[in-house]
């Protein structure tokens, strides 16, 4: 099978999951994935004033809240991104404008540069910024006002596929990185939780000749799973369940358990949620694999995921959760031996085990 070549609509692709790259892709990424970054920042400078403000009223989380009449998950996006960015700081649970800032972004400074992005302050996403961090709603995809928000539009079988279809080409290379980052010899059956495409549970068991891996999609994506996996003849090895998977039963026969970049769409409540779920469905001793990317501990960086989160904080219920936000959180479900490593292009793994 590796190496096999499938046609599809409009191009030949390569269905060999085990052969890397020559070059890194982290440049490229990281563009597409920061883009989001900039509108924030100039929705903070020129709708909000905000570096204005804080400059004489440093202020813990809360406190911003209430001052700007803001919601806790935007804000906290913000407040993670202007940390990553050294513009903001934490000092004793207050936050402080750095030397940077009160020199080039509070309004009575005379190298204030606030004018310079109040030209761009119409920006159709970043006025999105300012209905998300007042409303905490979801904004419209790709800032458009003829779009609904992601959440709603993956009901449309039409923009589940290409959606679905963008996660997957950068499955092909996140994938492997993931298969090369476990240790999954003494496992046997994977489920792939919104797994989207079926890319990593393909990548996996390319990675691992002796597993069988489960995908479980909502209707429309089952549908572009299946045809994918069949596309690239994993279909011996590799399932789809469709199901929804915050209120169907979930298969009970996989002793490893996969969310792979679904946990960063959704808010807290919704994550607890699903590592309930998982944690009740694994049998004792099983494993639980949080492939994402993780803002550090300390919630000021890295800057590259700290501007991806902007993005997710706009167009859909999440963020990207932090290391301890995610050990609290499954320690919560009553997982133990919580690990975290890193991957590739800002990603990286936690696992976790139930308990025998």
């Amino acid at each position: 099978m590796a190496g096999r070549f499938v046609e599809d609509a409009s191009s030949t692709m390569l269905s060999d999951l085990t052969g890397a790259p020559r070059t890194d892709p982290l440049t490229i990424y990281r563009f597409r994935d920061g883009m989001y970054a900039a509108d924030l920042l100039t929705a903070a400078i020129a709708h909000l004033d905000f570096f204005s403000w804080l400059a004489d009223h440093p202020s813990d989380k809360a406190a911003i809240c209430a001052h700007f009449g803001t919601y806790d998950r935007p804000t906290d996006v913000m407040l993670t991104l202007f940390a990553a960015m050294e513009y903001v700081e934490s000092k004793d649970g207050a936050f402080h404008l750095t030397s940077v800032a009160r020199e080039h972004l509070v309004k009575s400074s005379p190298w204030f540069i606030g004018p310079y992005f109040a030209a761009l302050q119409e920006r159709p996403v970043c006025r999105g910024f300012v209905d998300v961090l007042r409303t905490d709603r979801v904004g419209n995809w790709a800032g458009l006002a003829d779009h609904r928000d992601w959440h709603e539009s993956m009901n449309d079988a039409e923009f589940a596929a290409s959606f679905t279809a963008a996660m997957d080409c950068r499955g092909r290379f996140l994938g492997q990185a993931l298969a090369r980052a476990l240790d999954l010899a003494d496992c046997a059956h994977v489920l792939d939780i919104a797994g989207g495409s079926g890319i990593y549970a393909c990548t996996l068991v390319a990675a691992h000749p002796h597993l069988r891996a489960t995908v479980l999609e909502r209707a429309p994506v089952d549908r572009v799973a299946a045809r994918s996996i069949a596309e690239r003849a994993f279909d011996d090895r590799v399932d789809v369940v469709a199901a929804d998977m915050f209120t169907d039963a979930w298969p009970s026969d996989a002793d490893v358990h996969l969310l792979s970049n679904v946990l960063h769409d959704w808010a807290e409540r919704d994550v607890r949620r699903l590592l309930d779920r998982s944690f009740a469905a694994l049998p004792s001793g099983g494993r639980l694999i949080v492939h994402d990317a993780f803002v550090n501990r300390e919630k000021n960086g890295t800057l590259p995921i700290a501007q991806y989160s902007a993005l997710l904080m706009h167009s859909t219920q999440g963020k990207c959760h932090s290391i301890g936000e995610y050990e609290t959180m499954l320690g919560a479900s009553g997982f133990v031996d919580v690990e975290y490593s890193p991957t590739a292009v800002d990603r990286g793994r936690m696992i976790a085990r139930k308990p025998r």
